[in-house]
Protein backbone atom coordinates (compact mmCIF):
# COMPACT_ATOMS: atom_id res chain seq x y z
CA UNK A 1 0.00 0.00 0.00
CA UNK A 2 1.44 3.40 -1.00
CA UNK A 3 -0.21 6.75 -0.10
CA UNK A 4 0.40 10.21 -1.43
CA UNK A 5 -1.21 13.15 -1.36
CA UNK A 6 -1.54 15.40 -4.96
CA UNK A 7 -2.81 19.03 -5.20
CA UNK A 8 -6.98 18.95 -5.25
CA UNK A 9 -6.63 20.91 -8.25
CA UNK A 10 -5.18 17.93 -9.99
CA UNK A 11 -7.40 15.22 -8.74
CA UNK A 12 -9.98 15.39 -11.73
CA UNK A 13 -6.96 14.83 -14.18
CA UNK A 14 -6.11 11.80 -12.30
CA UNK A 15 -9.44 10.34 -12.41
CA UNK A 16 -10.15 11.31 -15.73
CA UNK A 17 -13.35 11.94 -18.10
CA UNK A 18 -15.48 9.39 -16.53
CA UNK A 19 -12.97 7.55 -14.67
CA UNK A 20 -10.90 6.54 -17.76
CA UNK A 21 -7.40 7.37 -16.59
CA UNK A 22 -7.76 5.78 -13.34
CA UNK A 23 -9.24 2.75 -14.92
CA UNK A 24 -6.46 2.76 -17.18
CA UNK A 25 -3.30 2.93 -14.28
CA UNK A 26 -5.01 0.37 -12.27
CA UNK A 27 -5.62 -1.77 -15.25
CA UNK A 28 -1.63 -1.14 -17.08
CA UNK A 29 -0.51 -1.79 -13.21
CA UNK A 30 -2.38 -4.11 -11.52
CA UNK A 31 -3.13 -1.82 -8.63
CA UNK A 32 -6.54 -0.73 -6.96
CA UNK A 33 -6.70 3.22 -6.29
CA UNK A 34 -8.30 5.04 -3.57
CA UNK A 35 -9.01 8.78 -3.56
CA UNK A 36 -10.13 11.12 -0.92
CA UNK A 37 -11.42 14.00 -3.23
CA UNK A 38 -11.79 16.63 -0.27
CA UNK A 39 -8.40 15.94 0.73
CA UNK A 40 -6.17 14.83 -1.84
CA UNK A 41 -5.26 12.04 -0.65
CA UNK A 42 -4.29 9.25 -2.72
CA UNK A 43 -4.01 5.52 -1.64
CA UNK A 44 -2.50 2.44 -4.16
CA UNK A 45 -2.75 -1.20 -3.42
CA UNK A 46 -1.11 -4.21 -5.66
CA UNK A 47 -3.95 -5.89 -6.81
CA UNK A 48 -1.34 -8.84 -7.76
CA UNK A 49 -1.57 -12.75 -7.00
CA UNK A 50 2.10 -12.34 -5.41
CA UNK A 51 1.94 -8.80 -4.40
CA UNK A 52 4.16 -7.03 -6.65
CA UNK A 53 5.21 -3.20 -5.99
CA UNK A 54 6.77 -3.04 -9.28
CA UNK A 55 3.21 -2.51 -10.53
CA UNK A 56 2.45 -0.14 -7.45
CA UNK A 57 5.09 1.68 -7.73
CA UNK A 58 4.98 2.40 -11.37
CA UNK A 59 1.38 3.21 -10.74
CA UNK A 60 2.46 5.64 -7.76
CA UNK A 61 5.09 7.51 -10.29
CA UNK A 62 2.27 7.90 -12.59
CA UNK A 63 -0.15 10.00 -10.67
CA UNK A 64 2.87 11.50 -9.03
CA UNK A 65 3.90 12.96 -12.74
CA UNK A 66 0.25 13.84 -13.65
CA UNK A 67 -0.19 15.88 -10.36
CA UNK A 68 3.00 17.60 -11.04
CA UNK A 69 1.25 19.12 -14.13
CA UNK A 70 2.19 15.95 -17.09
CA UNK A 71 -0.52 15.06 -19.19
CA UNK A 72 -1.98 11.39 -18.65
CA UNK A 73 -0.77 10.71 -22.09
CA UNK A 74 2.81 11.30 -21.16
CA UNK A 75 2.88 10.57 -17.53
CA UNK A 76 1.83 6.70 -19.21
CA UNK A 77 5.31 6.77 -20.79
CA UNK A 78 6.73 5.82 -16.92
CA UNK A 79 5.51 2.46 -18.08
CA UNK A 80 8.26 1.80 -20.95
CA UNK A 81 11.06 -0.11 -19.33
CA UNK A 82 13.49 2.24 -20.37
CA UNK A 83 11.84 5.36 -18.88
CA UNK A 84 12.34 7.43 -15.94
CA UNK A 85 11.24 9.64 -14.06
CA UNK A 86 12.80 12.28 -11.87
CA UNK A 87 11.61 15.19 -9.61
CA UNK A 88 13.98 18.51 -8.83
CA UNK A 89 12.72 20.15 -5.71
CA UNK A 90 13.91 24.50 -6.76
CA UNK A 91 13.42 25.15 -2.63
CA UNK A 92 16.88 22.99 -2.56
CA UNK A 93 18.48 25.79 -5.05
CA UNK A 94 16.97 28.59 -4.23
CA UNK A 95 17.01 30.75 -0.55
CA UNK A 96 13.65 32.83 -1.53
CA UNK A 97 10.36 32.57 -3.43
CA UNK A 98 11.54 35.36 -5.64
CA UNK A 99 14.68 33.34 -6.80
CA UNK A 100 12.37 30.43 -7.16
CA UNK A 101 9.48 32.43 -9.72
CA UNK A 102 12.49 33.56 -11.24
CA UNK A 103 14.39 30.33 -12.13
CA UNK A 104 11.07 29.01 -12.99
CA UNK A 105 11.27 32.36 -15.65
CA UNK A 106 14.46 31.14 -17.29
CA UNK A 107 13.29 27.18 -17.31
CA UNK A 108 10.05 27.73 -18.86
CA UNK A 109 11.19 30.98 -21.32
CA UNK A 110 9.12 33.59 -23.12
CA UNK A 111 5.78 31.79 -24.37
CA UNK A 112 7.20 28.58 -23.03
CA UNK A 113 10.28 28.69 -25.82
CA UNK A 114 12.73 27.66 -23.41
CA UNK A 115 11.38 24.83 -21.82
CA UNK A 116 10.37 23.39 -25.72
CA UNK A 117 13.86 23.71 -26.76
CA UNK A 118 15.21 21.80 -23.75
CA UNK A 119 12.54 19.33 -24.39
CA UNK A 120 13.14 18.74 -28.32
CA UNK A 121 17.10 19.17 -27.80
CA UNK A 122 17.17 16.14 -24.75
CA UNK A 123 14.28 13.92 -25.95
CA UNK A 124 12.41 14.21 -22.47
CA UNK A 125 8.90 15.93 -21.41
CA UNK A 126 9.54 18.68 -18.91
CA UNK A 127 6.83 19.75 -16.56
CA UNK A 128 7.10 22.71 -14.24
CA UNK A 129 4.66 23.29 -11.82
CA UNK A 130 4.47 24.63 -8.12
CA UNK A 131 7.92 24.76 -6.93
CA UNK A 132 8.81 21.28 -8.66
CA UNK A 133 10.43 20.22 -11.92
CA UNK A 134 9.31 17.09 -13.29
CA UNK A 135 11.11 15.26 -16.09
CA UNK A 136 10.39 12.04 -17.90
CA UNK A 137 12.64 9.63 -20.37
CA UNK A 138 15.55 7.35 -20.84
CA UNK A 139 18.57 7.69 -18.22
CA UNK A 140 20.81 8.63 -20.67
CA UNK A 141 18.45 12.03 -21.77
CA UNK A 142 17.17 12.49 -18.20
CA UNK A 143 20.29 13.28 -17.26
CA UNK A 144 21.24 15.37 -19.81
CA UNK A 145 17.87 17.52 -19.42
CA UNK A 146 19.13 17.95 -15.37
CA UNK A 147 22.77 18.83 -15.90
CA UNK A 148 21.50 21.55 -18.57
CA UNK A 149 18.79 22.47 -16.02
CA UNK A 150 21.11 22.77 -13.48
CA UNK A 151 23.25 25.00 -15.96
CA UNK A 152 20.46 27.08 -16.28
CA UNK A 153 19.56 27.33 -12.19
CA UNK A 154 23.32 28.15 -11.65
CA UNK A 155 22.94 31.52 -14.17
CA UNK A 156 24.51 30.14 -16.82
CA UNK A 157 23.14 31.61 -20.57
CA UNK A 158 20.66 29.87 -22.45
CA UNK A 159 22.87 29.98 -25.67
CA UNK A 160 25.57 28.41 -23.65
CA UNK A 161 23.54 25.51 -22.28
CA UNK A 162 21.85 25.07 -25.85
CA UNK A 163 25.84 24.79 -26.91
CA UNK A 164 26.07 22.15 -24.54
CA UNK A 165 23.00 19.94 -25.42
CA UNK A 166 24.27 20.03 -29.29
CA UNK A 167 27.33 19.16 -28.36
CA UNK A 168 26.65 16.12 -26.39
CA UNK A 169 23.66 15.27 -29.42
CA UNK A 170 26.55 15.48 -31.69
CA UNK A 171 28.62 12.91 -29.55
CA UNK A 172 25.73 10.34 -28.83
CA UNK A 173 25.26 10.47 -32.57
CA UNK A 174 29.21 9.84 -32.94
CA UNK A 175 28.93 7.59 -30.37
CA UNK A 176 26.28 5.27 -32.21
CA UNK A 177 27.76 5.29 -35.39
CA UNK A 178 30.87 3.82 -34.06
CA UNK A 179 29.11 1.05 -32.59
CA UNK A 180 27.61 0.08 -35.85
CA UNK A 181 31.08 -0.13 -37.88
CA UNK A 182 32.59 -2.05 -34.92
Amino acid sequence: MLTLHIPEERIPVVIGNKGKTKNQICKKCNVKIEIESDTGQITIFSTSKNFDEYGALKARDIVNAISIGFSPERAFRILDEESLFQVLDLRNFTTSANSTNRIKGRIIGEKGKARRNLEELTNTFISIYGHTIALIGNYEDTKLAIDALMLLINGRSHKTVYEMLYQAKRRSKVEKLQLWEN
